[in-house]
């Protein structure tokens, strides 16, 4: 549930219901009238876990820096891809339909995500009008409003799907198995189905593949070192890290990107907080 603080609010809010399962967001705002800028924020955990409760920390800090957040509920794990795109676009509109009454402004809006919901913001950004990701229709009075975001930050996403469960895999089928493998693979399989799944709900080989697709304004928070995310990918020709690999596709692609390089100890802290914040306030 939230917790009082007298620096902002914090309440749960229905934005969607798929039969008798209510979908959540959890929307920090700024002490104030507004109308503030406002970002989604997606929790990690592989696709298959994670919870609203995992971004009180960073909703309460973009708050306390004057910017709304949505920590968001969604459909994940043995629901499959795109389950989860579907719900984002839904909410990003859902959140554009309703900016009065929440005393937000809907010109001026963001996502983020951590890990797997790094991946899952690039992806909506990317494609916001994909009719697979913005099939479920707002209430009456809808119309026309769609999905497009003016800024994206990610802390350590997994950009790849593809490559990282191929790494991983590789690894766990490997003599000296390094603890942070752990269930990936199968968390993979369980969201994702297929291989064929992975790489085309993969925003590193849309890029590489010449596919047209939104490029807003990016910042890239990565914890180092972070085998889990930093790696070089061995089926690329490339001789770069995803980072840097997917950040030269994107300004390829006419978009803006910067990588800003963490400690990995200081990950889940301020520290990664800190440089979105400031990040969606210059964009926003």
């Amino acid at each position: 549930m939230p917790r009082d603080n007298e620096e902002f609010t914090a309440e749960d809010i229905e934005y969607l219901q798929h039969g008798d399962r209510a979908m959540t967001m959890r929307l920090f705002r700024p002490i104030g009238e507004g109308p503030f800028p406002i970002v989604i924020d997606l929790h990690g955990g592989c696709w298959t876990k994670g919870a609203v409760e995992d971004g009180y920390d960073r909703g309460a800090y973009f708050a306390k820096a004057g910017i709304a957040a949505a920590a968001l509920e969604f459909r994940d794990g043995a629901d499959g891809y795109p389950t989860s795109l579907a719900d984002i676009n839904y909410a990003i509109r859902w959140l554009k339909m309703n900016a009065a009454r929440l005393h937000l402004n809907p010109a001026r809006v963001g996502v983020t995500g951590q890990s797997s919901g790094g991946h899952l913001a690039m992806l909506a950004a990317m494609r916001p009008r994909d009719p697979r990701y913005a099939g479920i229709a707002l209430p009456e009075g809808g119309a026309g409003i769609d999905a497009t975001v003016q800024a994206v930050g990610m802390t350590w996403p997994v950009i790849n799907p593809l490559s990282r469960y191929n790494n991983a895999t590789r690894l766990k089928n490997g003599p000296d198995t390094p603890k942070w493998v752990g269930d990936i693979p199968e968390r993979h399989d369980l969201y994702w189905k297929t291989k064929d799944a992975m790489a085309e709900g993969n925003p590193m080989l849309a890029l590489e593949n010449g596919e047209a697709v939104e490029t807003p304004p990016t910042i890239w928070v990565q914890g180092r070192p972070d085998p889990v995310h930093d790696y070089r990918d061995p089926d690329s020709p490339l001789d770069l890290n995803e980072p840097e690999r997917f950040a030269g596709a994107y300004r390829d692609a006419g978009g803006q990107i910067d990588i800003v390089d963490i400690e990995f100890a200081t990950r889940n802290s301020d520290a990664s907080s800190e440089p979105l914040a400031a990040f969606f306030k210059k964009q926003l």
